[in-house]
């Protein structure tokens, strides 16, 4: 089966969703697996468009037929990505962006070890809480305007609390990826991320790279996992974790 299979994880209000809109925005032949899940829609949210929207048990059936590439049970929803979405993009010659967690991302690299990791980092704990705030206000002013002002909104606080705690735990996670993205501006992580790419599929070639290729072959090895570490190391710091997640080789 060809194609490259791209892996982006990152801590729920990184960033991750812009970035990954914008990359297929930009980079031709790439194509993105829709996540099938059996939490009900947010807001303007639309099944084929957000996710595929279905019953627990119609999610089951497709366990137990073996439907699924990679799944997880999270804050006791369903989330899975189909492995039809590989089949139809290798048929077309296409790459495949999976924009999954933690856990689907080493079931992935568990059958298929040469897909291409990428962890996105927020610049520091204080700004992730920031966007997770101000991406809260967002969706209850949404809430509001579609139930209007007496709908009952989510407890934001419980919310956002218990999101900064997933992301620590995810972040000690970072070890098993293979590029490290600090979303911090967005245009410049949008330019890293597309010559990650690229690098990945000129390192598959067997093409005569030009000055322009070795261009983004350096923009690309410097978000490899080991040059990234310092930069990392001060985020893990803002998180308050006792200890350095063990890097995996």
């Amino acid at each position: 089966m060809s194609g490259i299979i791209y892996i982006i994880s990152a801590p729920s209000g990184s960033g991750k969703s812009t970035l990954t809109s914008e990359l297929r925005r930009i980079v031709p032949d790439l194509e993105f697996s829709i996540s099938y899940t059996t939490r009900p829609p947010r807001g303007s949210e639309q099944s084929g468009r957000e996710y595929f929207f279905i019953g627990r048990e119609e999610f089951e059936r497709m366990i137990s037929e073996d439907e699924f590439l990679e799944w997880a049970e999270v804050f006791g929803n369903y989330y899975g990505t189909a492995k039809r979405f590989l089949r139809e993009a290798a048929a077309r010659g296409h790459d495949l962006l999976l924009d999954i967690d933690v856990q689907g991302a080493a079931q992935v690299k568990c059958k298929a070890p040469d897909a291409v990791s990428i962890f996105v980092l927020p610049p520091s704990r204080q700004e992730l809480e920031r966007r997770l705030r101000r991406r809260s206000e967002a969706d209850d002013d949404l809430q509001r305007k579609l139930m209007g002002n007496s709908a009952r909104l989510f407890n934001t606080e419980t919310i956002i609390q218990r999101r900064l705690q997933t992301a620590s735990q995810e972040i000690e996670n970072f070890g098993q990826y293979d590029y490290i993205l600090v979303n911090d501006r967005l245009e410049e992580s949008i330019d890293i991320l597309k010559s990650v790419v690229e690098a990945e599929r000129l390192k598959r070639s067997r093409a005569v790279l030009t000055s322009k290729d070795q261009l983004v072959l350096a923009v690309a090895n410097r978000a490899l996992r080991q040059p990234m570490m310092p930069q990392v190391e001060t985020i893990l710091t803002t998180f308050d974790l006792s200890r350095f997640p063990a890097v995996t080789e």
